[in-house]
């Protein structure tokens, strides 16, 4: 069984989630440069096996499509040219970075620390990951 693997994609960064081998737990792994996004993805499906790819749709609140979500669509296109095999499913990532900034806060996150916009990606993307596995 191969993990999940969960994109908070953004204009600048990327945040990273997994799962563990048996799909249990989302936990963050990492924040990349979104140049770099493509270079690390090859490297890490090298290394682990990875069974889906969740990736985070922006919506509003209203569920209609915000600036991002032509960058996000446009990601997702590329992902699929460059792992055709690899199944792709996007889960809607309303308010996961506003949850992601009460996480940090609830688990005693100084200020500082939550002003870490590579923090709050990470957990952010594990957040989608969460729920993708709620549903799953």
């Amino acid at each position: 069984m191969g993990r999940i693997l969960a994109i908070d994609y953004g204009k600048k960064r990327v945040g990273i989630a997994v799962t563990d081998p048996m799909q249990i737990i989302a936990q963050p792994l990492v924040t990349i440069d979104t140049p770099k996004i493509f270079e690390f993805l090859k490297d890490y499906f090298s290394k682990e096996p990875v069974e889906t790819i969740v990736l985070g749709a922006p919506k509003r609140l209203d569920g209609s499509d915000t600036d991002a979500t032509p960058l996000v669509e446009a990601f997702k296109l590329k992902l699929i040219e460059l792992f055709p095999e690899m199944p792709i499913v996007m889960i809607d990532e309303r308010l996961t970075s506003r949850m992601a900034k009460q996480t940090l806060i609830d688990a005693g996150y100084k200020k500082v620390a939550r002003q870490n916009k590579k923090l709050v990606d990470t957990v952010a993307a594990a957040l989608i990951l969460q729920l993708y596995l709620e549903i799953k």
